[in-house]
């Protein structure tokens, strides 16, 4: 008896080519208005958890409503693909290990989310689901322009929901990178999602999605 292997997860990259993707990371409460409107305190250092790659929708632009849950919200973040890995990556050296940057989409059954919470269980049913991290063309770093101090923002059918700058980040992305490799070995395929500004909310069947960051692809989804 044979099993075929799993297909590998791809994203398209500006200029041409894919990015095949290997695990993603998230970090969580990287922006302090965001840990504020959740009713968290600011973590330090910084948390992270883990999305399976199989969280990538599997058809661009849609993104199924997913099951058990009647609180799906939107947190759109920069997202970070890593070309070389490492641990114990110093910060100064951590752009180097930078394939390009993308914008995402961290989607949280928060309702799943909140009661694991309550009872202090893991939350991976919140955060991994089929279609739960929509992620647009990467442009790779040596194309694109400085990613430290520029605006992203959502809208939710044309109204803007959340608007703030990557500047606002409590760890930016050379920490970011750093302080994860001392956790665990980063690997080429890598995606890092960086963390999510104020005004997360609920999105219901036939929304539509436009997650915007300055100099890069925007990424446009339907709740279908």
């Amino acid at each position: 008896m044979t099993i075929e292997p799993p297909v590998q997860p791809m994203l398209p990259i500006v200029g041409g080519g894919r990015f095949p993707v290997g695990r993603i990371f998230c970090v969580g409460r990287n922006y302090a208005e965001h840990a504020k409107e959740m009713g968290d305190t600011v973590p330090e250092p910084p948390f992270f958890f883990i999305k399976p790659a199989s969280c990538l929708p599997t058809t661009p632009g849609k993104l199924p409503y997913p099951p058990r849950t009647d609180d799906l919200h939107h947190e759109v973040e920069l997202v970070v693909a890593l070309e070389l890995g490492g641990a114990d990556i110093a910060e100064q050296d951590a752009l180097r290990h930078v394939f390009g940057y993308a914008v995402g989409l961290d989607m949280t059954r928060r309702d799943l989310q909140g009661a694991a919470k309550d009872k202090r269980r893991p939350w991976d049913m919140g955060k991994s689901f089929d279609g739960a991290a929509p992620v647009g063309a990467i442009t790779p770093a040596a194309e694109a322009d400085d990613v430290s101090d520029v605006a992203i923002t959502l809208a939710v059918d044309g109204e803007t929901r959340q608007n703030g700058r990557t500047s606002e980040m409590l760890w930016n992305v050379p920490a970011i990178i750093a302080e994860l490799s001392t956790y665990i070995r980063l690997m080429p395929g890598d995606l890092i999602f960086t963390g999510t500004p104020a005004g997360v909310g609920a999105v219901a069947r036939g929304n539509h999605l436009e997650a915007r960051i300055e100099g890069l692809t925007p990424l446009e989804v339907e709740i279908v």
